[in-house]
């Protein structure tokens, strides 16, 4: 019998089914197991307590959309086989599984290796495992695969990824500003000369994701106080490697994929927790701040500060926001009378100026009793 498994997910208030042994297979594995312990939105719990959700969670749940997008796409009409079904699955269900302690935060100072390039050797190293169960979502990954639209769905502007984490961190934040119409996104999606599409009656739904996107990077993502906690988390991170004393980095030319896949949010903490008795008074203190959570104050400006002394408690920066990428593939519109149209021109909301703005603010942080 065909070992089935019900998992509770309450982003869609219900079950997540899975009944594919491949599938199954790949999530038992120790290295998808690991996800549990790495929070989706890294040091975000200490501005918003809710944000504790794991990478564990977002993969299964764009599992789920993508289980609903083909089903979607094949009613109307889109041949896609079994095994193209399946290799879908397993590349979104793998497309995260590069990500560093801490997601993006670690990846600046810990990882030479870009994520998504070590999701990649972590894919062909579990596929070896795996006797080539994992070929096609390799190639729909990679986008190597003859159907393009398929990695659309894994990694485009309006992706199975996107739809679940903006819903997903809006949940468990409790800004409502990342709700957006997934199930209404998802039913009008569709395929033209082999590129993913939305169906004319879409086009609300989609203006309202692109909006909200942008949103969420300022209340969340790039939220003042997430940005000084990331930037001691770093700066630990930098004095322990300055003083020799940190094992957590990994350099291109010595890059060790099995013992970074062994790594998660909690080698971290436990060592910020055993370094607040460091001899060194810099790393001690650093370490007891984030512990305590006596974070930084932090200003922003809209141009660069200048004449800032920047140390291990002191430093500047820069934010950029940007909805939508003109150097990436357009969101397509698809009409009644074949006529597909880009996002930018389909849009009496969403005009070409409004989506390639890119705003950029410019901060500094330094301790508060300065």
């Amino acid at each position: 019998m065909t070992k089935r498994k019900i998992i509770n997910d309450p982003v869609y208030d219900g079950f997540l089914s899975v009944d594919d042994p491949v599938i199954l297979q790949v999530i038992d594995h120790p290295w998808f197991q690991r996800q549990r312990r790495i929070k989706q939105l890294g040091l975000t719990y200490l501005v918003y307590p809710g944000a504790m959700h794991t990478r564990f969670s977002h993969m299964l749940g764009a599992l789920n959309l993508m289980k609903r997008a083909l089903e979607v796409l094949k009613q109307k009409g889109v041949e896609i086989t079994d095994e193209e079904c399946r290799g879908a699955k397993l590349a979104i269900l793998l497309h995260d599984i590069g990500h560093g302690p801490f997601s993006h935060t670690s990846e600046r100072v810990l990882v030479d290796v870009p994520h998504e390039e070590i999701t990649l050797l972590m894919m062909q190293r579990i596929n070896e495992e795996m006797r080539g169960a994992l070929d096609i979502a390799i190639a729909i990954f990679s986008n190597t695969y003859h159907k393009h639209f398929l990695h659309q769905l894994v990694s485009s502007q309006l992706d199975m990824d996107r739809l679940d984490y903006l819903g997903r961190d809006s949940f468990f934040t409790g800004v409502s500003e990342g709700i957006v119409g997934t199930d209404r996104i998802i039913s009008m999606l569709n395929v033209h000369d082999d590129e993913l599409v939305v169906d004319e009656k879409g086009i609300y739904s989609v203006e309202k994701f692109i909006i909200s996107r942008r949103l969420m990077y300022w209340q969340v993502y790039m939220h003042k106080t997430v940005i000084a906690a990331d930037q001691v988390l770093l700066n630990i991170l930098r004095r322990a490697r300055d003083l020799n004393i940190s094992t957590f980095n990994f350099p291109l030319s010595t890059f060790d994929l099995d013992r970074f896949a062994e790594l998660d949010d909690d080698d971290i903490m436990v060592a910020i927790k055993h370094w607040q008795h460091s001899d060194d008074e810099i790393l001690s203190s650093l370490c007891r701040n984030l512990v305590n959570r006596r974070l930084p104050a932090i200003r922003f400006g809209s141009t660069p500060f200048e004449g800032v002394e920047c140390d291990y408690f002191h430093g500047t920066g820069e934010l950029h926001n940007r909805s939508y990428d003109f150097n990436d593939r357009e969101i397509k519109v698809r009409y009644k009378d074949g006529r597909c149209l880009p996002i930018s021109e389909a849009s009496d909301q969403l005009d070409r100026h409004f989506l390639e703005k890119q705003v950029t603010k410019y901060y500094h942080y330094y301790p508060k009793k300065v």
